[in-house]
């Protein structure tokens, strides 16, 4: 009945599809509402499994979600199948990175930026403007959240404001500076608005940066201009292009954690990884999703994609040095 949308809009918004990066704070708000609004085809990308400290701002998880071990990925979309059964909606456990983003983006009408570090919003700032998705931006931390909508070949990239990555150690995230979770609700409703407007074709797109503060209760908006030397802008795609064998990530939480990601492994198969590692560690728990063991004081968290989750530290080198003992070396 909305004027702005209307029965065209919905069939529209129907015959769409939508990939959401990162089902964390922000994810679950942009699922849960464009999943409401009859979003087509949407599918949810997202590395981590649930924990207690993130049911304070992840809306679609529950304390029944975390004892079943479940990743977000996947409870997300056992969850919004249950509130709108005439949507597709496919939950993919893997880690984004330069191996599987273009597959995983192909046929989307629009990009949602879920995330909580930049070098992977650059990755999709690339993929999105070599393949000409629109995407939306979106970041909350502490009380502050910001969201920008690009157009690419119309409005300014992501590069364009973020030219640089900042060092890891001088990057806030929530472990270091907490999170009100009314913060990433609100951006995640701003992002979600202008995803269906891009969707139905509308004009009314956001083409300014926002910035609010839910705390000091402050609201702007920022006119950003195109960046004449931006290496995205002008077709290089350094961090789509940018290769590795091994990446580390630390990762946003109250526990302390580091990812292992090796492109040599391309799968796990967890049932022999479990087998292999016999009496060599305690603790072992397994689903179809993940394979979760304790090695002394670690506890290591396998998935299929190849990849694994060393908790209790922060130290990379240890933690490449854990999961080539625990999972490369038993395979």
């Amino acid at each position: 009945m909305f004027p702005g949308i209307g029965e065209e809009g919905q069939a529209k918004l129907l015959s769409s599809c939508a990939v959401i990066i990162g089902c964390g704070a922000l994810g679950s708000n942009i699922a849960a509402f464009l999943a409401r609004a009859g979003v087509g085809k949407i599918k949810i990308i997202d590395r981590d499994f649930i924990e207690c400290h993130n049911l304070q701002r992840q809306s679609l998880f529950d304390e029944d979600n975390i004892r079943d071990q479940l990743p977000k990925a996947i409870a997300a979309e056992r969850y919004l199948r249950k509130v709108n059964s005439t949507v597709r909606i496919h939950g993919i456990v893997t880690d984004i990175n330069y191996t599987n983003i273009e597959e995983i983006c192909c046929g989307a009408d629009v990009i949602l930026d879920g995330l909580d570090n930049v070098e992977t919003r650059l990755l999709i700032n690339d993929v999105a403007l070599k393949h000409k998705i629109p995407w939306v931006y979106g970041g909350a931390i502490a009380s502050n959240g910001m969201t920008m909508t690009i157009i690419p070949g119309e409005t300014p990239c992501f590069r364009c404001i973020s030219p640089i990555l900042s060092p890891t150690e001088a990057t806030a995230t929530c472990e270091t500076a907490g999170i009100v979770g009314t913060v990433p609700a609100i951006i995640g409703s701003i992002q979600a608005t202008e995803a269906m407007k891009i969707l139905m074709g509308k004009e009314e797109i956001n083409r300014e940066l926002i910035l609010i503060d839910v705390w000091k209760w402050s609201f702007d908006h920022m006119r950003v201009s195109p960046r004449d030397n931006c290496p995205a802008c002008g077709g290089r795609y350094e961090f789509l292009d940018r290769r590795f064998t091994v990446k580390t990530t630390s990762l946003c939480g109250q526990s302390r954690a580091v990812q292992v990601l090796d492109t040599r492994v391309e799968a796990i198969d967890l049932d022999k990884l479990a087998a292999r590692l016999g009496k060599n560690v305690i603790n072992i728990s397994q689903n179809n999703f993940m394979l979760s063991f304790h090695a002394g004081d670690h506890e290591i968290v396998a998935f299929p994609d190849g990849r694994a989750i060393i908790k209790n530290t922060i130290d990379e080198l240890q933690a490449k040095a854990l999961y080539n003992k625990y999972v490369r070396e038993m395979l």
